[in-house]
């Protein structure tokens, strides 16, 4: 190692003090928010940054101030996310930051119940192409998994928030996908003149009870509000996308949601009262009730 090199500190070195940083904060998975965080500003991927490491690579004062400043927001909490600015779904890069929620890796399963689903509808023509439409899509994580996966369907992405809806077409352009309708607006009233249409509606709705707080504090203090809490039980706008999904969904088609680990019962009685067909409840990769899907 040059005398230069000896002088700094090494990757390796840097991303164990950065864990123990993120420990003492009391962020989960803190060494891999530490290697991520300087991948970041290295602009290495996870396996570059291990390769560096095992060959004793250093960093510069100047990398090592930004890792530093960076570390610190991390530390206080921010969303890793919004300070790299980037969101890993699937295959996809999101960009997010203030105003939209970050999407997690448990609403990855919801996207795939929707793909495998639109997945055994035979691939239609131009004319007949299934239409899947995501309410309340954020960042378009759910939205533009389905269409990049799946590319023969037409996707139609709602989002009432403008903040969030300018993310959401940040990523529709980045992903290139030519079948996705973005749409500024609310929910309840969704694409009034498709009704009877759809395959599939989907949605992570707000569903956080309003006197609830949130456990994780990414959560509460940088996710916007509107994207969290879904009225004294939590079941508010699920109550609308019940009367919503039944309007816009053909016979036969699914309705798939998210909800709190504590709901699914709750919410299966609901659609059954509603008449439809098939409810059911599904677990997330921790066995905790997470998904209710229904058909028309």
């Amino acid at each position: 190692m040059s005398a230069e090199n000896e002088s700094h500190e090494t990757i390796r070195e840097v991303v164990d003090a950065l864990t123990r940083q993120f420990e003492a904060a009391g962020i989960l998975d803190a060494h891999v928010d530490a290697e991520l965080l300087v991948g970041h500003v290295l602009e290495l991927g996870r396996g570059e940054l291990a390769a560096q490491m095992a060959l004793d690579r250093s960093v510069s004062p100047a990398q090592q101030t930004t890792i530093g400043e960076l570390g610190q927001r991390r530390a206080s909490r921010e969303p890793l996310q919004h300070i790299t600015g980037h969101a890993y779904f699937r295959n996809l890069d999101l960009a997010v930051g203030p105003g939209v929620f970050v999407p997690r890796p448990e609403t990855e399963l919801l996207a795939q119940i929707v793909i495998d689903h639109v997945r055994t509808l035979a691939q239609p023509d131009d004319d007949s192409a299934p239409i899947v439409v995501d309410l309340g899509t954020g960042s378009g994580a759910i939205a533009l998994s389905v269409a990049t996966e799946v590319p023969y369907a037409r996707v139609f992405a709602v989002e009432k928030s403008p903040d969030a809806h300018a993310w959401t077409a940040r990523n529709v352009q980045t992903s290139g996908a030519q079948n996705v309708t973005l749409i500024l607006g609310d929910l309840a009233d969704a694409l009034p003149d498709y009704d009877g249409q759809l395959a599939v509606v989907v949605s992570n709705p707000p569903y956080i009870p309003s006197d609830a707080i949130p456990r994780d504090p990414e959560v509460h203090l940088f996710d916007p509000k509107l994207a969290l809490y879904g009225g004294t039980d939590g079941l508010d706008i699920i109550r609308i996308l019940d009367g919503v999904a039944q309007r816009l969904l053909r016979s036969g088609g699914l309705l798939a949601m998210e909800h709190g680990e504590h709901q699914g019962a709750d919410i299966a009685a609901l659609l059954r009262a509603s008449g439809w067909r098939a409810v059911a409840t599904h677990q997330d990769m921790l066995g905790r009730d997470r998904y209710t899907t229904a058909l028309r």
